[in-house]
Formats: C-alpha cells, sequence, structure tokens
C-alpha cells in the first residue's frame, strides 16, 4: 500500500514537471499550426473546409495522451535510467535539426544523434573538464542512450497503432503535379500526437523514493537505492503523400513499414542495453532506417500509376464533403461517376447540366473499385450543395495545386503561400511535411 501511494504521489509531482515544462505545449502549437495551414490548404483548392482544426488538435491530444499511459506502463517494466537532462538534450537537438528540415521533429534522429555523440565522446577527455564544454560533455555521457533508443522503438509502435488506426481520417484531397506537370487528385495524411510519457526511473535521475518497488524492470541500473518519476514530453507524426493508393489502403502501408521499424529498432537497442560497443551501430539503424522509410513510401508510389485521374469511363471522384447529398448517397473517393439522370458525361460541365436536367431528384451511376455498376439516388432540396459535394480529380482548368510544403522551421513560420497558380503565379494555400 505505501509502494501505490508512493507511485501516486510520485506520478503527481511527475504531472505537475511536464505543466511546467513548455515542451508539451510547443509540440501542440505546433500541430495546430499544422491542421491550421492544411485547412487552409482545403479552402483555397476546393473552397471548402473538410476538417476542423479545433476537433482534430482535441482527438489528437487525447490519442496522445493513451499512448502517453501505454508507453509509460511499458517503460516501467522495461527500465530505463533517463534523467531531466535527456529531456532537454532530445529538445534542443529536435529544434536544431527543424531549423534543417521540419520532419526531423521526430525523435528517432535526436536519440540516434545523442548516442552517437555520446559514443564519440567516449574517445576524448571532454567530460573530465571543468569548463562549459566539459559540463556538456558529462551531460551527454550520463544520458542513457540505449534507454532512449528503446523509448523510440516504443513510440513507434505505438505510432503504427495510431496510423492504421486514424490515417485515412487525417487525409486531406489535394490537386498536385504528377508527370510532365500534368494536374493530378492525391492525398496528403497528417498526424500528430503530443504524447506525454511519466517514467520509472532508477533515483539517480531525481526525487528520491526509498521504497521498493513491487516488480523487478528488465534492464537498467540498480534499483536498490530508490526510484523517481520524470515527465519526458514526446511527439510522434506522419506525413505520407500518395496519388495511386485510396487513404485506407495507404495509412496499412505507412503503418507497416512504421511496425516493422520499431521492432527492429527495438531489438538493436536492447542488444546494444546489453553490449554498449553496439551502441554506434544501433544508432546508425535507428537514424537510417527512418530515411529509408521515407524512401520506401516515395519509391513505391513512383512505381504505381495515378489513381486520381478521370479517364474515358467518366470523372473520378477526389474527394466528399462532409454533410452533403454525396455523402448521403454513399459516394465514396476513388469511385467514377458514369452517368447523371441517365445521361453519360465526360467533363465536370456535363455533370453540371446534366444535374439541372432534374433539379429535384438526382440518379448516379457509379463505377466501383471493382469496375462494377452500382446506383445512388436521391431527391435534392433547396440550399444544398449544388454540386452535390463531390470533390471531381482535377482537369484542365483546374487553376491551384498544393504546393510543397516549408522544409525547415522558419519557412514553417514564416511561408504564407500554401498552394501554386498554374502557370507559376503564387496563390494563397496549403501545406505538406513529412514526419
Amino acid at each position: 500500500m505505501a509502494t501505490m501511494i508512493d507511485l501516486l504521489d510520485g506520478f503527481g509531482q511527475a504531472a505537475l514537471q511536464l505543466l511546467a515544462q513548455p515542451f508539451y505545449y510547443i509540440s501542440v502549437l505546433f500541430i495546430i499550426l499544422q491542421y491550421m495551414r492544411q485547412i487552409k490548404t482545403e479552402r483555397q483548392l476546393f473552397a471548402v473546409k473538410l476538417h476542423n482544426w479545433p476537433s482534430l488538435v482535441l482527438r489528437a491530444m487525447g490519442a496522445g495522451l493513451l499512448v502517453g499511459l501505454a508507453v509509460s506502463a511499458a517503460g516501467a517494466f522495461i527500465g530505463t535510467a533517463l534523467t531531466g537532462e535527456a529531456v532537454l538534450w532530445l529538445w534542443a537537438i529536435a529544434v536544431v535539426l527543424m531549423l534543417v528540415r521540419v520532419r526531423y521533429l521526430c525523435f528517432a534522429y535526436s536519440a540516434g544523434i545523442i548516442a552517437l555523440l555520446q559514443w564519440a565522446i567516449g574517445f576524448t577527455s571532454l567530460a573530465d573538464g571543468n569548463d562549459w564544454l566539459g559540463s556538456l560533455s558529462a551531460s551527454l555521457a550520463g544520458i542513457d542512450a540505449a534507454g532512449l533508443l528503446v523509448i523510440v522503438a516504443l513510440l513507434h509502435l505505438a505510432e503504427a497503432a495510431l496510423v492504421r488506426w486514424q490515417g485515412d481520417k487525417l487525409s486531406t484531397p489535394l490537386f498536385v503535379e504528377g508527370k510532365r506537370g500534368k494536374l493530378v487528385g492525391g492525398y496528403m495524411l497528417q498526424g500528430f500526437w503530443p504524447v506525454p510519457l511519466l517514467m520509472i526511473v532508477p533515483a539517480a535521475g531525481g526525487g528520491m523514493s526509498q521504497a521498493a518497488l513491487p516488480w523487478t524492470p528488465l534492464f537498467g541500473a540498480d534499483w536498490a537505492q530508490g526510484w523517481s518519476v520524470i515527465a519526458l514530453p514526446m511527439v510522434i507524426g506522419f506525413t505520407e503523400m500518395t496519388r495511386s493508393l485510396l487513404p485506407k489502403q495507404k495509412a496499412k502501408h505507412a503503418a507497416k513499414g512504421l511496425l516493422m521499424y520499431g521492432i527492429i529498432v527495438a531489438i538493436a537497442a536492447l542488444v546494444a542495453w546489453q553490449l554498449p560497443i553496439l551502441l554506434p551501430l544501433a544508432a546508425l539503424i535507428t537514424v537510417l532506417l527512418h530515411e529509408a522509410l521515407v524512401w520506401r513510401s516515395t519509391v513505391s508510389e513512383a512505381r504505381r500509376s495515378p489513381l486520381y485521374i478521370n479517364d474515358s469511363r467518366g470523372l473520378r471522384i477526389l474527394g466528399i464533403v462532409p454533410g452533403t447529398p454525396a455523402e448521403a448517397m454513399g459516394l465514396l473517393p476513388g469511385e467514377v461517376v458514369h452517368k447523371v439522370n441517365g445521361i453519360r458525361i465526360k467533363s465536370k460541365e456535363e455533370m453540371y447540366e446534366a444535374l439541372r436536367h432534374n433539379p429535384a431528384f438526382c440518379k448516379l451511376e457509379i463505377l466501383n473499385f471493382e469496375g462494377e455498376i452500382k446506383f445512388a439516388q436521391r431527391a435534392r432540396y433547396a440550399g444544398e450543395h449544388h454540386q452535390l459535394g463531390v470533390i471531381l480529380a482535377p482537369d484542365e482548368q483546374a487553376n491551384y495545386y498544393a504546393a510543397a510544403g516549408p522544409a525547415s522551421l522558419l519557412q514553417l513560420l514564416r511561408a504564407a503561400r500554401t498552394a501554386n497558380k498554374r502557370g507559376g503565379e503564387a496563390a494563397a494555400a496549403s501545406e505538406s511535411s513529412e514526419g
């Protein structure tokens, strides 16, 4: 009972530490900025808002809290020896990396760099110095780098579950440049989650409790001296672009890659924990394999033909506006509008003209993913979306397409342009990033 009270007290103090630190708020502000820009893109390209950023942020915070609880529980049984200084090092390196590329916010890069720097310092006597460089080196040398890599692996396993669960719901349709400059439809899958970790660590990591834990962690330092709980605010996220798959298919593909990454990094980190001489190898695996995930996505997209283009059968559906007749009729992205009110259509103008033939009712013939015809019909009412709420693949008359996302943190903060106008003239709308 006394141990349980100590645990609750430790978690309460760590939660207060989390509230007092700026890093959790920084991650939430970053997520708000990303989602606001996403919605700005939607308005620029389609003149509608497909998502609501406050609900996206609240959902992300709720899911991040659940992930934080799960990873904290797993970390308690694994036994990392992290400290508050590890938090500062992680975020300091992440901020520096974000000045180069936004997607480097992923802590796989920060943890990998910490492990490599720690290994490199072992060949010097910098940690023995009394100056500021010696203090920094000693602080870096005291970090449980292998433990950080384990946390990175656990976070990516949790991210794989989140992407599989929520990835397709966090997708935004876009007009993007395809091969030879032709516009095609695509989807940006973008999700970010702030993850508050409350980690049980050996007593050397902070305030001490002399009560023994009711379990023995698998790894880590000597727990006989006591333990404490520290706050470790993290953020996880992903960004994927697809021109050739449905959002759910792309989310499944990304989740599979993240799952394999998490498993491999976890094995490498645990081996390095037992054999510290292999720590630099585990760090390289963590960083390079994450880059391989980005390469894997790029290559898989390049090998496939674009899906969201119109063809001789009719007009390809790129997206559906929530709360519109198209959603009520069960139309889905990727399907093809073949006939409207019995009239074969090959252009948007023909579709709108066919809808005007019967302003009170519409009957659609749709080709589903298997190429089979399905029928959708519905009465039309005054005040409803005049285009049924269907976002169609771009044609030659499309004026705007999504601009490349800002590469660095400074560009993210300064850039106002989120879409391009065909012909090179700048417009004003959306972004995308990798993560």
